[in-house]
């Protein structure tokens, strides 16, 4: 149950990012506050995992999802680069997180 909340999580750090971007600096109202209760969600979701989940663990897959997500959300809706350089970075995000569940006690 602590990896489901801590995917959901990580979810919302990848709302929260592109909800910042969308602000624009923060002179748009609704992404502004889209991004402040993504954020929360996002942070209250992550320290109840942590009830369960190591910090290494738990703090790594979170910023690994978010990251991950935001850059596909970045290329995928904002038509960002997908070179061939940051999608390998991707893939090694990734694996590093495959790698950090497999290390987990849960």
């Amino acid at each position: 149950m602590a990896w489901l909340v801590l995917v959901i999580a990580g979810l919302f750090e990848v709302v929260w990012a592109f909800a910042m971007k969308q602000s624009d600096g923060f002179t748009r109202p609704w992404p502004t506050v889209l991004m402040a209760v993504a954020m929360l969600l996002s942070v209250v979701l992550l320290s109840w995992s942590m009830r369960v989940l190591p910090l290494g663990t738990a703090y790594t897959a979170w910023t690994g999802i978010g990251a991950v997500g935001a850059f596909v959300a970045g290329v995928a809706v904002l038509g960002e680069a997908a070179s061939p350089l940051r999608i390998l970075a991707a893939v090694l995000i990734v694996s590093g997180l495959l790698l950090m569940k497999l290390a987990s006690p849960e």
